[in-house]
């Protein structure tokens, strides 16, 4: 079989080495990948949101199946073009890929289907939302509706910071359209946790759970990033909480975009807060997160490929998922003054006999040499029996991996081994 991937980053790389696994696969491009992942994957340059590109090239090389990875050509409807070509795809049609392309229709969605999520109001007139900030309570949430490169999501601490927010979306148009509506939203406590889930429109299985690392900093502090690190499973998320979400929250999202005409087959992700009042859902996101993809995966005991395509033939109920009773931790290694600016070019030395951990995200081919060419260079997973020795392996990792200008969190999965002693 021929695969294509779209997308080039760490999560990319994972997905193309577990689908190897499946001794059936001939090929796997990737579109446009990145040099780091050339040694699993052909690299063929064309960008993720160059649609008749990436149609005109899944025809042309006769490629079997398709996994469109990344949002933005989701949202811009990858797969209903490759789909009208007959090639099928992992991955939410345009209509579904909403989920995550406008925060205003995901939060009308949850109110409309009674699922729990924050208090919030939507806004297309800037003065409205000023007037509105005047009286809200503090801190807020206040989030741009489009697509933000994981950005567009504001915790303004004081009133000046929240109505400098929405100057900065809806004036100054920093995140482009995505800020023609804003979303304020409630400030809401309690633990994260993300949940990919498999569903197929009829079925969902969720993945095992994990923890995230946003901001740029050691003990949370500094910008919020794409992710600095995440451990897997979330501690917080007990077979208890599990059992309720699955009830209140993940078959009822699936159920409410069936109702909606807007049935969604691929990866649901759920990024949920574990509020004194129960779970509550934060965002929804169309594809497989980045970097929970690289602890998620390397605990799936199935075969990716084929649960992929039993998402799309709608098999899913029938076909097994399971995952191992494992634990997993990845350490992004980024490049210092990330995610604001930063150097590129420095030559990358990673050693042959952890390879098959390592997830590159950001890297070019400079005179031969693996190169630097990121925020978010690449991502080093360990997986093991205990949550500790999964943390120190991964640290282990990094020490082995060499590039000027590096730069990594010290206390990923810290918090979540806190929660294992509690």
């Amino acid at each position: 079989m021929k695969i294509l991937v779209v997308g080039g980053g760490g999560r990319e790389h994972a997905i193309i080495k577990k689908i190897k696994e499946n001794p059936a696969v001939s090929e796997i491009f990737a579109l446009p990948g990145n040099a780091g992942m050339a040694a699993d994957a052909t690299c063929v340059d064309i960008g993720a949101k160059d649609i008749p590109a990436i149609v005109d090239f899944a025809v042309a090389n006769a490629v079997d199946y398709a996994v469109v990875a990344p949002d933005d050509p989701l949202v811009l409807g990858c797969v209903d073009a490759l789909e009208e070509k007959g090639i099928a795809c992992f991955g939410p049609r345009a209509n579904a890929a909403i989920i995550e392309g406008s925060k205003v229709f995901s939060k009308n969605l949850m109110q409309k289907y009674g699922i729990p999520t924050a208090a919030y109001a939507v806004f297309t007139d800037m003065q409205d939302a000023l007037a509105y900030l005047d009286t809200a309570p503090i801190p807020t949430v206040i989030k741009a509706d489009g697509l933000a490169l994981g950005k567009g999501v504001i915790i303004a601490q004081t009133r000046d910071e929240a109505k400098e927010a929405v100057r900065s979306m809806m004036q100054d148009k920093v995140f482009g359209k995505s800020g023609d509506s804003v979303v304020v939203e409630e400030f809401l406590t309690g633990p994260e946790v993300s949940v990919l889930a498999f569903t197929d429109g009829n079925t969902v299985v969720p993945m095992v759970s994990s923890m995230d690392h946003k901001r740029a900093g050691d003990n949370d502090t500094g910008l919020n990033t794409g992710g600095m690190g995440t451990v897997a499973p979330n501690p917080y998320y007990t077979p208890a909480v599990a059992a309720q979400c699955m009830q209140e929250i993940f078959l009822p999202t699936m159920q409410a975009m069936n109702a909606e005409g807007r049935t969604f087959k691929g990866c649901l992700y759920f990024g949920l807060m574990l509020t004194p009042d129960g779970p509550k859902v934060i965002e929804y996101n169309c594809r497989f997160g980045d970097p929970e993809t690289q602890v998620v995966l390397p605990l799936l005991e199935s075969d990716l490929l084929t649960v992929m395509q039993a998402v799309s033939a709608g098999r899913l109920a029938e076909t097994p998922v399971r995952f191992s009773d494992k634990h997993a931790c990845c350490v992004i290694m980024a490049s210092a003054g990330y995610p604001t600016a930063y150097e590129k070019g420095y030559p990358i030395t990673i050693p042959a006999d952890i390879a098959d951990n390592v997830y590159v995200a950001g890297a070019a081919q400079k005179d031969g040499q693996l190169v630097t060419a990121g925020g978010r260079v690449l991502g080093a997973t360990a997986v093991a029996d205990t949550l500790a020795d999964a943390v120190r392996d991964a640290y282990g990792l990094v020490e082995q991996i060499a590039f000027d200008n590096a730069y990594y969190r010290r206390d990923i999965g810290a918090r979540a081994l806190w929660a294992e002693e509690d």
